[in-house]
């Protein structure tokens, strides 16, 4: 087990070097929101009705988030499509923003396509590939960023981006003060658990010791849903490790009902309840009742309280968290945190030449 404190060594696990882009998270968001500002729509653009963000892996989650931030102020739904198929009700209606970091993820190029086919409004944010040509091609919206990592770890522009299109066409408010605070909360949480951080002083650092070897359970609610989600995703492609998420208050109604069985998952699990000031008085309740409930059947779990004052800081701040959370797991684990043999494999055998997503 590689040592936390003896940073020096991280870079024989880590050559390609993803803890500086973990690290860059504050700047590019920084950088992503700065350079969206200048983006042009057309103006029948903004009579949508709908919007879906098309993406997979790495390339969704921005899409992700960006619906929970903005779910008690878009007066338009807002859907993320996971999948080949687009749902039967994207239209000339629908405003659909295909995300895909390479430009050559088959999902992606196949949703660009069809909502072509079906007159939706479309606009585009990748690195390039054939999704950049496509929609050159077709003199649609391109949202272009360069920025060499993992597609997951582009979360800052990919977010920035989405974030920066909605704003672009009226549907909230201007989000610059939001997005400096959540910059100016991760550079603050970072200074405390950055590699040189001893573990004695490293929220982070404590948290991968207390996941080495164990299942990762992640549990949040309401703007932190999919926060839980990244903190799963980040577990299994960084740490390459099994992970689960959840949310309240849903999983009070049947996940709770499961904690007997089987009788050795206690020994093995451990659960992250991440929870917020924000959060609804019964939401913060039932953690306390979860937690309860968790104490009875012999899991371990840590409460992590999101930081900051608005939304967006709180979800980037614990986005940010778990990230290090994961490398660190990583380290413990003596993986490499940027290698994805097991997706290269899959699309190997799929056939297909396309990058991660």
């Amino acid at each position: 087990m590689l040592e936390l404190d003896a940073p020096d060594r991280f870079v024989e696990l880590d050559p390609q070097g993803m803890l500086s882009s973990i690290a860059g998270l504050p700047q590019q968001c920084e950088d992503g929101w700065n350079e969206i500002q200048d983006v042009k729509l057309p103006d029948e653009y903004r009579q949508a009705r709908q919007v879906v963000i098309v993406g997979i892996g790495g390339s969704a989650i921005g899409g992700d988030l960006l619906r929970t931030l903005l779910i008690q102020e878009c007066p338009i739904p807002i859907a993320v499509h996971r999948d080949y198929v687009l749902p039967a009700f994207v239209d000339h209606s629908t405003l659909v923003v295909v995300c895909s970091y390479s430009g050559n993820t088959e999902e992606a190029m196949l949703g660009f396509d069809s909502a072509l086919q079906r007159g939706a409004r479309l606009i585009s944010i990748t690195t390039g590939g054939e999704l950049e040509r496509r929609t050159r091609k077709q003199g649609l919206p391109l949202c272009l960023y360069h920025y060499e990592t993992q597609p997951r770890a582009a979360l800052g522009y990919s977010l920035m981006f989405l974030l920066g299109v909605v704003q672009c066409l009226g549907l909230v408010s201007d989000k610059s003060a939001d997005v400096a605070e959540a910059v100016a909360v991760m550079r603050r949480w970072q200074a405390e658990i950055k590699e040189s951080v001893p573990t004695a002083e490293n929220a982070a650092k404590q948290l991968a010791l207390k996941l080495y070897r164990r299942l990762p359970v992640v549990y949040a609610a309401e703007h932190l849903s999919e926060v839980a989600r990244r903190w799963k995703g980040q577990f299994n492609e960084n740490s390459k490790s099994w992970g689960v998420f959840d949310v309240l208050p849903e999983l009070n109604h049947n996940s709770v009902v499961g904690y007997p069985l089987p009788p050795d998952l206690s020994g093995l699990a451990h659960v992250l309840m991440l929870t917020s000031s924000l959060n609804h008085p019964r939401v913060l309740l039932r953690f306390n009742i979860t937690s309860e409930l968790l104490q009875r059947h012999g899991y371990a779990y840590d409460v992590i309280e999101a930081r900051g004052k608005c939304t967006l800081a709180q979800m980037l701040s614990t986005v940010h968290l778990g990230d290090y959370v994961s490398y660190y797991l990583a380290m413990l684990n003596g993986v490499n945190p940027w290698s994805i043999g097991n997706i290269e494999f899959v699309k190997e055998r799929l056939g297909r030449p396309e990058t991660e997503a």
